[in-house]
């Protein structure tokens, strides 16, 4: 765990651990998400298609979809 100092212009420096975990440079951009009393920092996904692709996957079992469209008919 690192420290990162609030400045008088509201700012902080990502640590280095921190940015290498990310694999972040300068110019890349962050998305800050606050969560009750903690906040998270992610990277911004160039693509929100490949972020979230496969989210889905497995929230079914296997034949879900299949019996599923069958009971249309």
């Amino acid at each position: 765990m690192t420290e990162a100092k609030l400045s008088a212009k509201n700012q902080i420096v990502i640590p280095r651990e921190a940015r290498e975990a990310l694999n972040v440079k300068p110019g890349d951009k962050l998305v800050v998400v606050v969560r009750g009393d903690r906040v998270i920092v992610l990277e911004k996904p160039k693509s929100h298609e490949a972020a979230i692709r496969g989210l889905a996957r497995r929230s079914y079992p296997d034949d879900y979809l299949h019996k599923e469209r069958n009971s249309w008919d």
